[in-house]
C-alpha cells in the first residue's frame, strides 16, 4: 500500500477490494476538490489503467522522462498480476509516483476524479495509458492554458503510429445526428452528408492553439482550480464520452476549449484487452446519457429517446466486427 495516500483511503483499500458503495464514497463531491495553491508550479499527470496491454509501460516511461511532471498518479482499475507487480515496483523506484490499487474497476470518470483529488500540483494532465507523450507536449499544453477564460481545457494533437493525425482530437459539436454519421461513416458513402462531419483532422493545421467545441480526453490539460469548478467528470459515465461532456460544460460555464497543434502524443489506440462489446456498449450508453442530459423540452427528449436504441444497436454492431486483442501486458511486465 502506498504510504503517500490519505489515511482514509488507505484504510478502505487495505487487504481487500472496495465494495461498490465504498468505491462511490471516496470519489463523491463531499471530498475536498479545492484548488491547490497556484503559486506552486508543477504538473500532476493522472493515468487510469485497465488491462491496457504492453504499451502501458512505454507510456509510463515517457511520463517519467518529462521534467514538467512533479507528480504521477496511476489509478489501477485492473491489471494482470504481473503487470500490477511491475506497477508496484515502479512506484517503489520513483518518489513522485502515487499508485492506487486494490479497488477494482470503478470506471474511468470516478477513477479520474479520485486522481484529481489526490493531486498536489496546480495543473492536471489526464493521459491515456496508450498515449505516448512527444517532446514538449505537457509544457505547451500548460503554457497555452495560462491566462485563458476560466474554465479552460487544452487538448493535444493525437498522432497515429504512422505520424498522421488521428480522428477525434479536434471536433465540432457532438449531437445524435453527427454521432450516428461518425459511428457508421456514412459521410464517406454519401457526399451530401459531409456537411454534418464534425471531425477536423483533414482541415489545415492551425499555427497556434485554436478554439474548438470538443477535444479528446486521451491527453489534455486543465488547472486543478478549473477542474474543481467543473466538479470533475460526471461520474455517471463509466467509460467514454465523459470528455465530451466536460468540454460542453466548460463552454456552458463561459470557458474555452482549445486544440493545441504542437502539443503532440502518439495515441496507439485499441490496445485494451477488454471485450469489444463491453467497450462499445459503454460508449453507446455514455452517448445516450449525454444526449438526454443536454436535451431540453419534451420534443428534444422524445427525439433522443427514439434514437437511443439505434445508437446502442450501432455500437453493438461495431463490437461484433472488432476483434478481441491478445492479452500481452505480461510480455513486458516479465521483462
Amino acid at each position: 500500500m502506498n504510504h503517500n495516500l490519505p489515511p482514509s483511503i488507505v484504510e478502505m483499500l487495505k487487504e481487500r477490494k472496495l465494495a461498490t458503495s465504498e468505491a462511490h464514497y471516496f470519489v463523491m463531491q463531499h471530498l475536498d476538490m479545492s484548488p491547490y495553491d497556484e503559486t506552486v508550479d508543477g504538473v500532476s499527470v493522472i493515468m487510469i489503467v485497465y488491462h491496457t496491454g504492453k504499451v502501458l509501460f512505454e507510456a509510463i516511461e515517457k511520463v517519467l522522462d518529462d521534467p514538467q511532471v512533479k507528480q504521477f498518479i496511476i489509478i489501477d482499475n485492473g491489471s494482470s498480476d504481473k503487470a500490477a507487480q511491475k506497477l508496484r515496483d515502479l512506484n517503489d523506484e520513483n518518489d513522485h509516483i502515487l499508485l492506487v490499487q486494490g479497488h477494482g474497476n470503478i470506471g474511468f470518470a470516478k477513477a479520474a476524479n479520485l486522481g484529481a483529488h489526490l493531486a498536489n500540483q496546480p495543473w492536471l494532465v489526464f493521459l491515456n495509458p496508450d498515449a505516448l507523450l512527444q517532446p514538449g507536449c505537457i509544457k505547451r499544453l500548460v503554457e497555452s492554458a495560462r491566462g485563458q477564460p476560466s474554465p479552460c481545457i487544452v487538448g493535444s494533437r493525437l498522432l497515429n503510429p504512422d505520424g498522421s493525425e488521428q480522428r477525434g482530437a479536434r471536433r465540432g459539436e457532438v449531437t445524435p445526428v453527427t454521432t450516428l454519421l461518425a459511428l457508421t461513416r456514412l459521410s464517406k458513402l454519401v457526399p451530401e452528408l459531409q456537411k454534418f462531419e464534425i471531425h477536423y483532422e483533414f482541415n489545415d493545421l492551425p499555427d497556434a492553439p485554436q478554439a474548438v467545441p470538443t477535444i479528446s480526453g486521451a491527453c489534455f490539460a486543465v488547472s486543478k482550480r478549473d477542474f474543481a469548478r467543473l466538479k470533475g467528470f460526471d461520474s455517471h459515465f463509466f467509460l467514454h464520452v465523459e470528455d465530451v461532456d466536460l468540454c460542453w460544460r466548460a463552454r456552458e460555464a463561459g470557458g474555452l476549449v482549445l486544440f493545441h497543434p504542437k502539443a503532440e502524443v502518439m495515441h496507439v489506440g485499441h490496445t485494451s484487452r477488454v471485450e469489444p462489446l463491453h467497450v462499445e456498449w459503454n460508449k453507446g450508453m455514455g452517448l445516450c446519457y449525454y444526449f438526454h442530459k443536454r436535451a431540453k423540452g419534451f420534443w428534444r427528449k422524445a427525439y433522443v429517446t427514439l434514437l437511443t436504441p439505434v445508437i446502442l444497436g450501432v455500437s453493438v454492431a461495431r463490437a461484433v466486427v472488432r476483434p478481441r486483442l491478445r492479452n500481452d501486458e505480461d510480455d513486458v511486465a516479465a521483462e
